[in-house]
Formats: C-alpha cells, structure tokens, sequence
C-alpha cells in the first residue's frame, strides 16, 4: 500500500507538470481535440467485431469513453486531485493502484498525443497526414508503454472483479463518495469494476489490444500507412487486416 501511495503521489505531480508544460492556444486545443476524435474513431473500428460481441462489449466501451475520448475528464482529474489524501487512506489497495495506473496512462498519452499536435501537417487530419506525424514523434519504447499500461490496467480490473469484498466496498463508497464531491471519480471507478465483471473471460479482449495495437505501431513506425485504412479484424490472433 505504501508504494502505491508514493507513486500516486509522484503520478499526480507529473500530472500538474504536464499541464502546466503545455500552452493550451485555441489553436492546439483545437487541433489536439481533432486528433483524439480521429484516434477514437480509429480504435472504434480497430474494435467493433469486440463491441458487437456482448462478452465484451461493456469493456470495449469503457476503455473507448473512460480510458480514451476525445471529450475531457476535467471533473475526474478533479476529483483525484481533490481527494489523493483521503483516497490513500480508504481506497483498497488494488483500486488505488488501478488509479495509478490510469493516471501513468493519462500522461503518458497527454505527453504523446501533444508531441503528434506539434508534428500534424497544416490542414484536414488524414490517415496519411497521421501516419507521417507518429513517424516524426517517433518514441516506440513510449508507445509500447501505453500499450502496456492499456493491458494492464484491464488485468488490474480483471483480477479485483473476483473479489466480493471490494464490490460490497464500492457499492458502500458510493453514496459517501458523492456527498463529499467525488463522484465522478467513483462512477469511473464502478463503471470499470461492472464491465470487466461481466465479462466472463478478459483475456480474449486483452490479447486484441496487445496483438492489434503493436503491430499498428510497428507497421507505422516502419513506414507501413496502409494499416490504419482496414476493418476491423475478426480474430484477435491474427492482427490488423488490410482493406
């Protein structure tokens, strides 16, 4: 408990950095919403066959509006900074460190997706356009983290969804959470927790996003834009399909 307490703490600092490092000019807050609805588009349809199947469907959705959106969680950035010290000391163990996680994956993806900003071409966002910045900002360890924190923090969810204590914890924090103003911060957390509960098996749904997500960033790191023009596949063994 005590290590993920520090690296809360140390999470939630980089956090501050990160948004006090970037100039949020209507320019690039413009044009970083632009890239994140084409990214979430792109990852809709890396995913639909999963989110057409209701084994996986709630989870898919999860990670596609609470993990990954183009809208903004400022209320739920808020909450985490509101509430660190109170969440050490009540949040179970497992739940904190899930957090931490989401917010390593925050800035991690805030730092990449600012640097993609900066290398965009000028004018309408294209596959080919998108290709030749991820080139440009380059960073394969950095993507390869993101991919790793995205699989991991759904193995997180998927491990704590067994235990009845930490359900029977949620559903007591919940009224509690919303009366002292952290609210939106505990429906992200039950909404996580529901989905990876019903899903009978995570791992078909965690070995897609690996398996697709890596090969995507391989293929456009090397050169390869033809990848981000495909359907979605049907078998999560056999990567991105070409078109």
């Amino acid at each position: 408990m005590s290590d993920a307490s520090a690296d809360f703490d140390e999470l939630l600092r980089r956090k501050s950095r990160q948004d006090c490092a970037f100039t949020p000019t209507p320019e690039r807050v413009t044009r970083l919403r632009e890239l994140r609805a084409w990214q979430a588009a792109r990852l809709g349809r890396t995913y639909d066959d999963l989110l057409r199947d209701p084994r996986s469907a709630d989870a898919v959705k999860f990670f596609l509006s609470d993990l990954y959106a183009p809208r903004e969680h400022t209320r739920r950035d808020q909450d985490l900074m509101r509430a660190s010290t109170r969440l050490k000391r009540t949040l179970p163990g497992p739940l904190l460190g899930i957090l931490a996680r989401v917010l390593e994956l925050q800035v991690l993806t805030a730092q990449l997706d600012q640097a993609m900003v900066e290398s965009l071409a000028p004018g309408p966002l294209s596959a080919a356009s998108y290709a030749a910045a991820y080139r440009a900002v380059g960073q394969a360890e950095a993507r390869k983290r993101q991919i790793d924190l995205v699989v991991g923090l759904g193995a997180d969810l998927d491990r704590v969804v067994r235990h009845d204590w930490i359900a029977i914890a949620l559903r007591a924090a919940r009224l509690p959470a919303h009366l002292a103003g952290f609210g939106t911060l505990h429906d992200f957390l039950e909404r996580g927790f529901g989905a990876f509960r019903r899903m009978p098996d995570a791992r078909r749904l965690l070995n897609a996003v690996r398996d697709r997500e890596s090969h995507l960033s391989a293929a456009l790191l090397s050169g390869d834009d033809e990848l981000l023009d495909f359907a979605a596949t049907t078998d999560s063994t056999s990567g991105l399909s070409r078109t």
